[in-house]
Protein backbone atom coordinates (compact mmCIF):
# COMPACT_ATOMS: atom_id res chain seq x y z
CA UNK A 1 0.00 0.00 0.00
CA UNK A 2 1.06 3.50 -0.47
CA UNK A 3 1.94 5.55 2.70
CA UNK A 4 -0.09 7.95 4.29
CA UNK A 5 0.81 11.38 2.44
CA UNK A 6 1.94 12.62 6.10
CA UNK A 7 4.81 9.97 6.63
CA UNK A 8 7.52 11.47 4.26
CA UNK A 9 8.23 15.60 5.45
CA UNK A 10 11.54 14.99 3.90
CA UNK A 11 10.30 14.89 0.69
CA UNK A 12 7.72 17.42 1.10
CA UNK A 13 10.03 19.65 1.72
CA UNK A 14 12.17 18.85 -1.41
CA UNK A 15 9.44 19.08 -3.24
CA UNK A 16 8.65 22.50 -2.12
CA UNK A 17 12.03 24.26 -2.22
CA UNK A 18 11.94 23.06 -5.91
CA UNK A 19 8.19 24.60 -6.35
CA UNK A 20 9.44 27.84 -5.00
CA UNK A 21 12.61 28.32 -7.37
CA UNK A 22 10.31 27.52 -10.21
CA UNK A 23 8.04 30.36 -8.99
CA UNK A 24 10.88 32.71 -8.46
CA UNK A 25 11.59 32.40 -11.72
CA UNK A 26 7.82 32.31 -12.98
CA UNK A 27 7.35 35.65 -11.52
CA UNK A 28 10.35 36.90 -13.01
CA UNK A 29 9.37 36.09 -16.51
CA UNK A 30 6.26 37.36 -15.90
CA UNK A 31 7.45 41.13 -14.86
CA UNK A 32 9.23 41.04 -18.01
CA UNK A 33 5.92 40.13 -20.14
CA UNK A 34 4.09 42.83 -18.18
CA UNK A 35 4.88 45.84 -19.91
CA UNK A 36 3.66 44.46 -23.56
CA UNK A 37 1.15 41.45 -22.93
CA UNK A 38 -2.29 41.13 -21.26
CA UNK A 39 -2.51 38.87 -17.87
CA UNK A 40 -4.55 36.70 -19.51
CA UNK A 41 -3.42 36.25 -22.74
CA UNK A 42 0.60 35.60 -20.72
CA UNK A 43 -1.91 33.68 -18.24
CA UNK A 44 -3.77 31.15 -21.39
CA UNK A 45 -0.18 30.79 -22.97
CA UNK A 46 1.42 29.80 -19.97
CA UNK A 47 -1.36 27.06 -19.16
CA UNK A 48 -2.07 25.72 -22.63
CA UNK A 49 1.91 25.10 -22.77
CA UNK A 50 1.88 23.91 -18.72
CA UNK A 51 -1.27 21.41 -19.39
CA UNK A 52 0.76 19.64 -22.09
CA UNK A 53 3.90 19.18 -19.48
CA UNK A 54 0.93 18.06 -16.66
CA UNK A 55 -0.34 15.67 -19.05
CA UNK A 56 2.83 13.59 -19.40
CA UNK A 57 3.57 13.74 -15.56
CA UNK A 58 -0.45 12.21 -15.29
CA UNK A 59 0.43 9.39 -18.07
CA UNK A 60 3.76 8.56 -16.02
CA UNK A 61 2.00 8.73 -12.63
CA UNK A 62 -0.38 5.91 -13.71
CA UNK A 63 -2.57 7.47 -16.68
CA UNK A 64 -5.47 9.25 -17.33
CA UNK A 65 -7.51 7.55 -15.11
CA UNK A 66 -6.08 9.98 -12.50
CA UNK A 67 -8.22 12.61 -13.85
CA UNK A 68 -11.70 10.89 -12.89
CA UNK A 69 -12.36 12.80 -9.71
CA UNK A 70 -15.91 12.27 -7.10
CA UNK A 71 -15.27 16.04 -6.09
CA UNK A 72 -14.99 18.42 -9.08
CA UNK A 73 -16.57 21.20 -6.93
CA UNK A 74 -13.55 21.17 -4.71
CA UNK A 75 -11.41 20.59 -7.27
CA UNK A 76 -12.93 23.67 -9.26
CA UNK A 77 -12.78 25.86 -6.02
CA UNK A 78 -9.41 25.18 -5.32
CA UNK A 79 -8.73 26.38 -9.60
CA UNK A 80 -10.61 29.42 -8.74
CA UNK A 81 -8.32 29.93 -5.52
CA UNK A 82 -5.14 29.74 -7.36
CA UNK A 83 -6.58 31.93 -9.74
CA UNK A 84 -7.59 34.69 -7.61
CA UNK A 85 -3.97 34.27 -6.16
CA UNK A 86 -2.32 34.84 -9.15
CA UNK A 87 -4.17 37.05 -10.78
CA UNK A 88 -3.84 39.90 -7.33
CA UNK A 89 -0.04 38.95 -7.35
CA UNK A 90 0.47 39.55 -10.89
CA UNK A 91 -1.37 43.14 -11.11
CA UNK A 92 0.62 44.54 -7.92
CA UNK A 93 3.56 42.57 -10.01
CA UNK A 94 2.99 45.14 -13.10
CA UNK A 95 3.43 47.74 -10.00
CA UNK A 96 5.85 47.21 -7.60
CA UNK A 97 9.10 45.79 -7.16
CA UNK A 98 9.38 41.94 -7.62
CA UNK A 99 10.82 41.84 -4.28
CA UNK A 100 8.25 44.04 -1.87
CA UNK A 101 5.21 42.17 -3.82
CA UNK A 102 7.02 38.45 -3.18
CA UNK A 103 7.72 39.88 0.90
CA UNK A 104 3.78 40.82 1.28
CA UNK A 105 2.73 37.50 -0.04
CA UNK A 106 5.48 35.28 1.97
CA UNK A 107 2.89 36.28 4.59
CA UNK A 108 0.60 32.96 3.17
CA UNK A 109 2.55 30.70 5.34
CA UNK A 110 1.02 32.67 8.26
CA UNK A 111 -2.27 32.15 6.59
CA UNK A 112 -1.67 28.73 6.52
CA UNK A 113 -0.50 27.90 10.17
CA UNK A 114 -4.07 30.07 11.17
CA UNK A 115 -6.33 28.51 8.46
CA UNK A 116 -5.01 25.09 9.31
CA UNK A 117 -6.59 24.77 12.60
CA UNK A 118 -10.18 25.38 11.44
CA UNK A 119 -10.04 23.71 7.91
CA UNK A 120 -7.50 20.93 8.93
CA UNK A 121 -8.18 20.32 12.63
CA UNK A 122 -4.35 20.76 13.41
CA UNK A 123 -3.24 22.02 16.98
CA UNK A 124 -1.35 25.81 17.30
CA UNK A 125 -0.15 26.59 20.41
CA UNK A 126 0.07 30.50 21.75
CA UNK A 127 3.78 30.89 21.03
CA UNK A 128 3.34 30.24 17.19
CA UNK A 129 0.20 32.06 17.21
CA UNK A 130 2.12 34.88 19.01
CA UNK A 131 4.77 34.49 15.82
CA UNK A 132 2.20 34.67 13.32
CA UNK A 133 0.96 38.21 15.12
CA UNK A 134 4.37 39.58 14.63
CA UNK A 135 4.69 38.24 10.91
CA UNK A 136 1.53 40.43 10.17
CA UNK A 137 3.09 43.58 11.62
CA UNK A 138 5.86 42.96 9.45
CA UNK A 139 3.17 43.18 6.66
CA UNK A 140 2.07 46.32 8.58
CA UNK A 141 5.15 48.30 8.37
CA UNK A 142 5.69 47.20 4.87
CA UNK A 143 2.37 48.74 3.99
CA UNK A 144 3.63 52.05 5.60
CA UNK A 145 0.36 53.23 7.41
CA UNK A 146 2.11 56.28 8.15
CA UNK A 147 3.13 57.77 4.85
CA UNK A 148 0.74 60.00 2.67
CA UNK A 149 -0.20 58.30 -0.62
CA UNK A 150 1.19 60.70 -2.78
CA UNK A 151 4.80 59.80 -1.02
CA UNK A 152 3.98 55.72 -2.16
CA UNK A 153 5.01 53.80 -5.19
CA UNK A 154 1.56 52.22 -5.46
CA UNK A 155 -1.60 52.95 -4.35
CA UNK A 156 -2.82 51.03 -1.03
CA UNK A 157 -5.10 49.06 -2.96
CA UNK A 158 -2.24 48.21 -4.90
CA UNK A 159 0.00 47.16 -1.93
CA UNK A 160 -2.99 45.09 -0.49
CA UNK A 161 -3.35 42.52 -3.58
CA UNK A 162 -0.60 40.56 -2.68
CA UNK A 163 -1.92 39.76 0.95
CA UNK A 164 -5.14 38.94 -0.89
CA UNK A 165 -2.86 36.41 -3.27
CA UNK A 166 -1.93 35.18 0.09
CA UNK A 167 -4.97 34.34 1.86
CA UNK A 168 -6.33 32.87 -0.86
CA UNK A 169 -3.31 30.85 -1.74
CA UNK A 170 -3.36 29.66 2.11
CA UNK A 171 -6.82 27.91 1.54
CA UNK A 172 -5.49 26.55 -2.01
CA UNK A 173 -3.33 24.60 -0.22
CA UNK A 174 -5.18 23.74 2.65
CA UNK A 175 -7.89 22.18 -0.13
CA UNK A 176 -4.24 20.59 -1.51
CA UNK A 177 -3.86 19.10 1.87
CA UNK A 178 -7.41 17.34 1.83
CA UNK A 179 -7.67 16.65 -1.71
CA UNK A 180 -4.07 15.17 -2.09
CA UNK A 181 -4.88 12.32 -0.09
CA UNK A 182 -7.17 10.73 -3.11
CA UNK A 183 -5.67 12.44 -5.81
CA UNK A 184 -2.09 12.39 -7.48
CA UNK A 185 0.01 15.59 -7.69
CA UNK A 186 0.10 15.62 -11.58
CA UNK A 187 -3.59 15.65 -11.68
CA UNK A 188 -3.85 18.12 -9.29
CA UNK A 189 -1.97 20.18 -11.61
CA UNK A 190 -3.90 19.47 -14.87
CA UNK A 191 -7.00 20.69 -12.73
CA UNK A 192 -5.38 24.09 -12.42
CA UNK A 193 -4.13 24.80 -15.34
CA UNK A 194 -7.64 23.59 -16.89
CA UNK A 195 -9.64 26.09 -14.72
CA UNK A 196 -6.86 28.89 -15.59
CA UNK A 197 -7.17 28.11 -19.76
CA UNK A 198 -10.81 28.54 -18.79
CA UNK A 199 -10.91 31.86 -17.10
CA UNK A 200 -8.43 33.48 -19.42
CA UNK A 201 -10.11 32.35 -22.77
CA UNK A 202 -13.16 34.03 -20.67
CA UNK A 203 -10.82 37.26 -20.56
CA UNK A 204 -10.34 37.00 -23.96
CA UNK A 205 -13.84 36.50 -25.18
CA UNK A 206 -14.96 40.02 -22.79
CA UNK A 207 -11.88 42.09 -23.11
CA UNK A 208 -9.93 40.33 -25.91
CA UNK A 209 -9.90 43.45 -28.05
CA UNK A 210 -8.48 45.73 -25.44
CA UNK A 211 -11.23 48.36 -25.04
CA UNK A 212 -11.30 47.96 -21.29
CA UNK A 213 -8.15 49.55 -21.06
CA UNK A 214 -8.30 52.66 -23.40
CA UNK A 215 -7.77 55.85 -21.42
CA UNK A 216 -6.29 54.60 -18.51
CA UNK A 217 -2.41 54.96 -17.75
CA UNK A 218 -2.75 52.69 -14.46
CA UNK A 219 -0.46 49.81 -15.11
CA UNK A 220 -2.36 46.94 -13.37
CA UNK A 221 -5.40 48.15 -15.31
CA UNK A 222 -2.94 47.91 -18.42
CA UNK A 223 -1.48 44.54 -17.57
CA UNK A 224 -5.26 43.15 -17.07
CA UNK A 225 -7.26 44.42 -20.23
CA UNK A 226 -5.03 45.89 -23.08
CA UNK A 227 -5.48 43.74 -26.20
CA UNK A 228 -4.00 40.34 -27.46
CA UNK A 229 -1.31 40.48 -29.84
CA UNK A 230 0.85 38.21 -31.88
CA UNK A 231 3.55 37.27 -29.69
CA UNK A 232 7.31 38.39 -30.69
CA UNK A 233 9.88 36.30 -31.73
CA UNK A 234 12.15 36.79 -28.93
CA UNK A 235 9.62 36.48 -26.51
CA UNK A 236 8.30 32.74 -27.59
CA UNK A 237 11.62 31.54 -25.21
CA UNK A 238 9.99 33.27 -22.25
CA UNK A 239 6.40 32.05 -22.50
CA UNK A 240 7.78 28.32 -23.15
CA UNK A 241 9.98 28.93 -19.88
CA UNK A 242 6.47 30.11 -18.04
CA UNK A 243 4.72 26.58 -19.94
CA UNK A 244 7.68 24.51 -18.35
CA UNK A 245 7.63 26.05 -14.81
CA UNK A 246 3.75 26.38 -14.66
CA UNK A 247 3.83 22.45 -14.52
CA UNK A 248 6.75 21.98 -12.24
CA UNK A 249 5.10 24.71 -9.86
CA UNK A 250 2.02 22.59 -10.09
CA UNK A 251 3.08 19.63 -9.25
CA UNK A 252 5.71 19.90 -7.04
CA UNK A 253 3.59 22.07 -5.22
CA UNK A 254 1.07 19.82 -5.22
CA UNK A 255 3.18 16.72 -4.10
CA UNK A 256 4.75 18.80 -1.01
CA UNK A 257 1.33 19.48 0.34
CA UNK A 258 0.81 15.53 -0.31
CA UNK A 259 3.53 14.47 1.75
CA UNK A 260 3.70 16.83 4.47
CA UNK A 261 2.13 18.48 6.94
CA UNK A 262 0.78 22.35 5.89
CA UNK A 263 2.75 23.23 9.12
CA UNK A 264 6.03 21.95 7.95
CA UNK A 265 5.97 22.76 4.81
CA UNK A 266 5.10 26.28 4.67
CA UNK A 267 7.60 28.04 6.25
CA UNK A 268 10.72 26.40 3.46
CA UNK A 269 8.55 28.52 0.82
CA UNK A 270 10.41 31.59 2.47
CA UNK A 271 13.31 31.13 0.63
CA UNK A 272 11.72 32.71 -2.47
CA UNK A 273 12.35 35.88 -1.08
CA UNK A 274 16.02 35.69 -1.27
CA UNK A 275 15.50 34.88 -4.88
CA UNK A 276 12.91 37.91 -5.51
CA UNK A 277 15.59 40.16 -3.99
CA UNK A 278 18.46 38.25 -6.24
CA UNK A 279 16.32 38.92 -9.45
CA UNK A 280 15.29 42.28 -8.77
CA UNK A 281 18.42 43.43 -8.13
CA UNK A 282 20.24 41.09 -11.39
CA UNK A 283 17.56 42.67 -14.01
CA UNK A 284 15.94 45.85 -12.78
CA UNK A 285 18.63 47.03 -10.56
CA UNK A 286 15.62 46.95 -7.44
CA UNK A 287 16.82 46.99 -4.07
CA UNK A 288 14.04 46.88 -1.15
CA UNK A 289 13.28 50.33 1.05
CA UNK A 290 14.19 49.98 4.50
CA UNK A 291 10.70 49.07 5.34
CA UNK A 292 10.89 45.99 3.30
CA UNK A 293 13.34 44.88 4.79
CA UNK A 294 12.29 45.21 8.55
CA UNK A 295 8.95 43.60 6.92
CA UNK A 296 10.92 40.88 5.27
CA UNK A 297 12.58 40.55 8.28
CA UNK A 298 9.85 39.75 10.53
CA UNK A 299 7.86 38.05 7.89
CA UNK A 300 10.67 35.58 7.80
CA UNK A 301 11.73 35.46 11.81
CA UNK A 302 8.00 34.17 12.55
CA UNK A 303 7.69 31.79 9.98
CA UNK A 304 11.19 30.00 11.05
CA UNK A 305 9.77 30.39 14.29
CA UNK A 306 6.77 28.17 13.68
CA UNK A 307 8.47 25.79 12.05
CA UNK A 308 10.89 25.06 14.62
CA UNK A 309 8.35 25.10 17.08
CA UNK A 310 6.33 22.29 14.98
CA UNK A 311 9.58 20.06 14.95
CA UNK A 312 10.27 20.65 18.41
CA UNK A 313 6.51 19.75 18.92
CA UNK A 314 7.26 16.42 16.69
CA UNK A 315 10.09 15.47 18.56
CA UNK A 316 8.29 15.79 21.78
CA UNK A 317 5.59 13.72 20.58
CA UNK A 318 7.35 11.00 19.08
CA UNK A 319 9.64 10.19 22.27
CA UNK A 320 8.34 6.52 24.03
CA UNK A 321 8.19 8.10 27.47
CA UNK A 322 6.62 11.20 25.91
CA UNK A 323 3.53 12.43 27.77
CA UNK A 324 0.94 14.61 26.38
CA UNK A 325 2.56 17.40 24.24
CA UNK A 326 2.21 20.96 25.05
Amino acid sequence: MDRTPHSRPGAGIAFVLGGILAISINDMLIKQLSGGYPLHQVVFVRSAIGILFSLMLVQAEGGLHLLKTRQPGLHLLRGVMVVISNMCFFLALAVIPLADATALFFVAPLFITVLSIPILGEKVGPLRLGAVLVGFAGVVIMQRPWASAESLQASRIVLLLPVVAALTYAILQLMTRKLGATTKASALAVYIQGVFIIVSLGFWIVAGDGRFAEGSDNASIQFLFRAWIRPAPEDWGLLLGLGFNSAIIGYCLGQAYRLADAATVAPFEYAGLPLAVFWGWLIWSDLPDWEVWIGMALIMGAGLFVFLREQQKARRVTRPTAGRGG
